[in-house]
C-alpha cells in the first residue's frame, strides 16, 4: 500500500458517524425529574443535567448526548421509560 492508501484508510476508520439524543420540553416532568433522568441515564453531572433541563425548558429542545447510533438508542430508550421525550437523531 501506498501512503495516501494508507493514510485514506486511516481517515476512513476514524470518522464514523455520530448520533445524537434531542430532549423535548414538555409540561409533565420536574425539573428534579429530569434532571435525575440526565444524571442516571447519560452519566451527566447533576450541574450538567440542570443545564440541559433548562436550555429545553427556554428553547424547547437540545441535545444532551452524542455518541454511537446503539448506545444513544439504548440511552433513549431508558429515558423514554422514564417518561421523557426524545428522539435519536
Amino acid at each position: 500500500m501506498s501512503t495516501k492508501e494508507l493514510v485514506q484508510t486511516a481517515i476512513e476508520t476514524v470518522v464514523t458517524e455520530t448520533f445524537s439524543i434531542m430532549l423535548f420540553n414538555d409540561h409533565v416532568n420536574s425539573f428534579d425529574w429530569v434532571i435525575q433522568s440526565l444524571v442516571d441515564v447519560c452519566d451527566h453531572t447533576p450541574t450538567q443535567a440542570e443545564q440541559c433541563a433548562l436550555i429545553v425548558h427556554y428553547k424547547g429542545k437540545y441535545v444532551i448526548k452524542s455518541g454511537e447510533k446503539r448506545d444513544m438508542i439504548n440511552r433513549s430508550i431508558a429515558l423514554l421509560d422514564r417518561g421523557l421525550t426524545v428522539e435519536v437523531v
